[in-house]
């Protein structure tokens, strides 16, 4: 079972944060799990966060990796059962159940996700007596910020964080989030769970465990990745109204791509996705797309959607065993290869 997606990133986490590094370990042990100094905005909020748990058909792809059983968190955002969670969690999920602070579980439906935010929205069935969250300003967030994790639960689930960093994420599943927020130190159940500001909104939404929240240069320290409100507010509308949005789906290749050495090494590669009908073997080495040289995993997915849409072929210079080679891959749409699971 997965219960915020057990394990951590191994994306890389780029760009920089300006003295983040250096002082800032003083202040984490003020910050510290507890219910005796929550604002009372916040107190007011947390029965919004409810649970989510769902099931997963076993020959769905995303079953292999993620689990057939996924648990995590998720934020009641309207009067009628509206909740805004992290898209893995609901992934392919033929079953969708919320459960609130007094146990009370209600069935849920999937209304829409975002592949390129990682947003994923489901709403129950019947609207919960529950006081929706209303969205905040993630840009408020700054270094050093003070803010509360929030999970099922209530104020004996609750944690004071505070902003490790505000930076560029790159994940390994050909994922890149702009202004990603990291929090210290690290929430146990992560998926899903609300960032809340002291004014009692939502500011983000539980992605992942990192090891070195801090940054780059910096010493390892545990935290938590959050997706920012604001990437969702452009999309939002669309998203509940469509099931997803209408610009056309980026080329995916179908690779999970890892520096090493100052390289760009594939690390795995998707069943049946682009990579893998063409060939492309774990442990080869990316050197350059449509003939122009990748300086880092960010780089690559930029060149890569900069290509063109999902469907667009793209030409690849790769190395392996120390031989270089020339490989075209017609890149897929995601959403697709997932939607029809092992039936594509």
């Amino acid at each position: 079972m997965a219960r915020g997606l057990n394990g951590s990133a191994n994306g890389s986490g780029n760009g920089h944060d300006h003295g983040a590094g250096r002082g800032f370990e003083e202040g984490i042990e003020a910050v510290q799990p507890g219910n005796s100094s929550l604002p009372a905005e916040v107190v007011d909020a947390l029965p919004a966060v409810v649970g989510v748990h769902t099931t997963i058909p076993e020959d769905r792809r995303s079953a292999r990796t993620l689990g057939s059983e996924r648990e995590g968190h998720g934020t009641i955002i309207d009067d009628e059962g509206l909740i805004v969670t992290i898209g893995y969690l609901i992934m392919e999920a033929d079953t969708v159940t919320i459960t609130d602070n007094d146990g009370r579980e209600l069935p849920a439906t999937i209304v829409g996700y975002d592949y390129e935010s990682g947003f994923g929205l489901v709403r129950t069935t019947v609207p919960p007596r529950v006081k929706p969250m209303r969205f905040g300003d993630s840009d408020s967030l700054t270094l050093r910020s003070e803010a509360y994790v929030g999970g099922v639960g209530g104020e004996k689930a609750a944690l004071k964080v505070k902003v490790a960093g505000r930076r560029e994420f790159a994940g390994y599943w050909e994922y890149l989030l702009d202004n990603a927020i990291f929090t210290v130190p690290a929430y146990p159940l992560w998926g899903g769970s609300a960032l809340i500001g002291p004014d009692g909104s939502l500011l983000g939404v539980g992605s992942l465990l990192v090891q070195e929240a801090l940054g780059p240069g910096s010493p390892a320290f545990p935290g938590n990745m959050y997706v920012p409100i604001n990437r969702l507010k452009p999309i939002f509308d669309e998203l509940v109204q469509s099931g997803g949005i209408s610009t056309p789906p980026r080329p995916w290749l179908g690779l999970y791509t890892v520096e090493h050495m100052g390289q760009l090494v594939i690390g795995g590669i998707s069943d049946g996705g682009p990579a893998d009908r063409a060939g492309l073997q774990r442990g080869d080495i990316l050197q350059s797309l449509n003939g122009e040289v990748l300086d880092d995993v960010p780089d690559f997915y930029k060149k890569l959607w900069a290509a063109g849409p999902a469907g667009t072929t793209i030409s690849l210079r790769m190395e392996r065993d120390s031989d270089a080679f020339e490989v075209k891959v017609r890149s897929g749409d995601r959403g697709t290869y997932h939607k029809h699971g092992s039936d594509d």
